[in-house]
Parts: structure tokens; sequence; C-alpha cells
């Protein structure tokens, strides 16, 4: 049987979205990182602080045994409603507080994070635990690019081209029992590599997440391994993160270290922080403001532009089910 999938009247091919080099704000992109001259986009450019910031720096990639798996082919199945948002504009603001509160600095500060090795603890109600390096994980599950929408709950959106394993196939792995009722993911603690860790101790270091098991077997979930066709830099989360497009960006936890397969919902980062402002699901909702901001609209990194929110930010065909 054929299945055909009509488009959403919001849906463009991805054969029409904009390529990034085209799309790329010159203007508002330099007058973000401070450049006095338009010559100095030739050879690179300046932040701030005066620090020269060329294509090599903002990517912070170092060669890996998994750096020859990337590029991954794309899966036509996800399209966008939008431009893909400049590579160098998502790498060089990125919210991880492990590093710095500053976004514009994240990038500079992640590439102390060393990502080899690298292992990742799976544990739990599952059948077939254990640890695993995160470059036999990459070899042994298949790997693709999606081009998503990423929401953030601070009201800031971008479209990115992650690279990763579904999320279904490493369910497929490690046979979850019938007691896993929810995920808990842990990030890494290395205050010595994070100066965040280090400065901030008010934060309940390390970082930690959950998911309900049914989330985590959706088609749309991705452990993101890469993004622009490479490797994960370390400000998006290297080696390994979670990317559920339909949820707030806070949902995706980064540098995963451990994951555990539970019978009860899992306490969160966030949620346990500030629990008036921030849920277990945290599902892109427009009529649900936030209790300082509404979430109605979204403005777009590299071009300001101011776009309605669209519930479950748009993939509502896909996670509707899971709520009712």
């Amino acid at each position: 049987m054929v299945l055909i999938k009509a488009p959403k009247s919001w849906e463009i091919s991805e054969n029409l979205v904009t390529p990034e080099h085209i799309f790329f704000n010159r203007r508002k992109f330099f007058k973000r990182l401070g450049v006095l001259g338009i010559g100095a986009g030739i050879l690179g450019c300046i932040d701030k602080n005066g620090k020269q910031v060329n294509a090599e720096t903002i990517k912070t990639l170092i060669k890996t045994p998994s750096s020859e798996l990337f590029p991954k082919p794309q899966n036509t199945k996800f399209v966008l409603d939008r431009p893909l948002t400049d590579e160098k504009i998502a790498a060089t603001y990125n919210n991880f507080y492990e590093f710095t509160t500053d976004k514009e600095k994240v990038w500079e500060l992640a590439k102390n994070l060393k990502t080899r090795p690298w292992t990742v603890e799976v544990s739990g109600e599952i059948r077939k635990g254990g640890t695993f390096g995160i470059d036999d994980l990459m070899k042994k599950l298949p790997m693709e690019e999606r081009l998503y929408r990423h929401r953030c709950v601070e009201a800031w959106a971008m479209a990115v081209p992650w690279t990763g394993i579904p999320m279904s196939e490493f369910l497929k792995m490690v046979e979850p029992t019938e007691k896993a009722k929810f995920l808990k993911f842990t990030g890494f603690f290395k205050p010595l590599e994070a100066e965040g860790q280090k400065n901030q101790p008010w934060y309940t270091w390390p970082y930690y997440e959950g998911m309900q098991i049914e989330e985590a077997n959706n088609p749309l979930t991705l452990l993101a391994t890469g993004i622009y066709g490479k490797e994960l830099p370390p400000q998006h989360g290297s080696p390994i993160r979670i990317v559920t497009p339909w949820k707030y960006g806070f949902k995706s936890i980064k540098s995963i270290t451990k994951i555990e397969f539970v019978e009860k919902q899992p306490q969160t980062f966030w949620n346990d922080l500030a629990p008036e402002e921030y849920d277990f699901l945290a599902n892109v909702n427009p009529k649900i403001p936030h209790p300082r901001w509404s979430q109605e609209t979204e403005k777009m990194l590299g071009t300001d532009e101011k776009r309605e929110t669209l519930l479950f930010n748009g993939y509502e065909e896909f996670v509707k089910h899971l709520y009712n």
C-alpha cells in the first residue's frame, strides 16, 4: 500500500529552503558580533571583546573517530516552513548554563569541554543495558539528517539541520521492559572544564531531564550527534543530545552521560528550580503564556522576523495523540 503525504498549508518542500549562505543576514550578524567594517567579514569577524572570530573558531570542531561519518542522507519526511538559520548565527547564540548565562559567549567557553573519551551509561528497566562509547554508538545505530524547527521558551526560534539517531532505534537496541514508563537523562559534571558549573553552585548540577516512554518512541525524537552536516560542536551539546522539536528547547538536554529507564516520573532541572514557570511536559503552546512573557509569537534568529507560534511548534500531526 502506497502512502501519499498531503502537505500542510504551511509546509514547503525542502528543495525550496533558502540555502544558508544566501539567507545569511550579514549586516545583523556583524552587528551582533560588534564588527566595525565589512572587510572583517572576509577573513573572519570580531566579537564584542575584540577577538577574531573566523569560521573554524566558531565551529570549534576537533577530529574524532566519528568525524568521517558525516554528513548523512536527509530524511525528506520532515520539511520546513521557513529558511534554515545560518550556521554561524546558530553556533554563536546558545543557552548552555554549564558554561555561562551569556548566550553570545557559550561557543567560546565550551571549547574547553573534552568530548573524548565519552560514554553513556544506560540502565534501569531495560533488558540490554550497559555503558556505551559514543563512537561505538554512532557506528552501531543508523543516523540521518532532519530539518527541524527549534523553539526556545524565551520566545526566540531557529531552523536547523540536525543529524542523529532516531530514538526509536535506540529503544529497540536496549529493549525497555513493561515497567519502563519514563526516561531520565543526566548531563555531565566537569566544573574544571565548564566554568558555569564551578561559578554557579546554586544550580543543581549536573543538568537532568525526563520524558515519557511514548515520547521517546515518537518518530520525531532524535538522539542528535551532528548539525549542519558535521559533528556537534560543544556549544550545541557535543557529543550527544536530545532533540524533541515539539517541546521548548530546555527539554533537549545536551552532552548526555546517563540514560535511565524508570517506572515513575523523574524530576527535571527547571521544574525543580521554578515549577511555576517550567512544567514537566513543556510542549510548545501559544495559548499558555510563560508567567513573565507571552508565547503567542516568536522571533527568528538572524532576521528578527516575528512569527506566530504554532501549537506543538507545528508538529501537531506527529504528537497530538500523545496528550489526549
